[in-house]
């Protein structure tokens, strides 16, 4: 694995996607779309909403939003393609690539789409920053992943529903986590009092990215 190989597949990724700009613009209407439908739901018919509920949505608007994100992640590639990354790129170069780039994604979708619900749904945060780290490492556990499910996938057929079948069970847990950490941002709580459950999240990206590397390789030989 070489950085080179890293940053190369990263550009690429990014000039694919400003070339089909339809698939950004569709993510952030889909974003804006389902929050302004919790909007509706809430707000526009003079509901007050709790925090935890507002969390609660918040975190699933989130979790769908990164599936339509990453999903596509290895399905969009032709056979062509990844017969030119077999060719020229180490497994362990591609995804990598693929996390970062999608980690990058879901921070860029996160940072929206907590602007555009606080906007029209208020703010009940006590701890800001903290619900900020919450995000971070939420984006790196969805990008991570969600790119590892996306790359098992694609090697059979219909992808899409494996999926859907293969990642909701690793997210689950993931999720749990991050709606405790957010859920101590929203009651104000100090950074200092949730580090075991941030150390937690931390290891566990860790650990999915480290284990990605591992066992992709074996994957991309198929």
């Amino acid at each position: 694995m070489a950085l080179t190989e890293i940053f190369v597949l990263i550009r690429k990724e990014m000039q694919l996607e400003w070339r089909n700009k339809y698939a950004i613009h569709g993510l952030v209407l889909y974003l804006a779309a389902t929050i302004f439908i919790c909007y509706l739901s809430f707000k526009a018919k003079q509901q007050s909403i709790h925090p935890i509920m507002w969390n609660t949505l918040f975190w699933i608007i989130l979790l769908f939003s990164a599936v339509n994100a990453v999903g596509k992640s290895f399905t969009q590639e032709s056979a062509n393609r990844n017969i030119f990354y077999y060719t020229f790129a180490k497994p362990e170069s591609v995804i990598f690539s693929k996390i970062i780039y999608n980690t990058l994604v879901m921070l860029g979708v996160s940072l929206i789409g907590i602007f555009f619900y606080s906007w029209v749904m208020g703010n009940p945060v006590g701890n800001m920053p903290l619900y900020l780290l919450s995000l971070l490492l939420g984006a790196i556990g969805f990008a991570s992943t969600l790119s590892l499910v996306a790359g098992i996938a694609a090697q059979g057929e219909n992808s899409a529903t494996l999926m859907a079948v293969m990642s909701f069970p690793l997210i689950i847990p993931l999720l749990l986590l991050l709606l405790k950490l957010s859920k101590s941002a929203l009651d104000g709580i100090s950074l200092s009092e949730n580090w075991d459950e941030i150390a937690i999240l931390g290891a566990l990206d860790i650990i999915v990215i480290v284990f990605s590397g591992i066992l992709f390789p074996y994957i991309w030989k198929q």
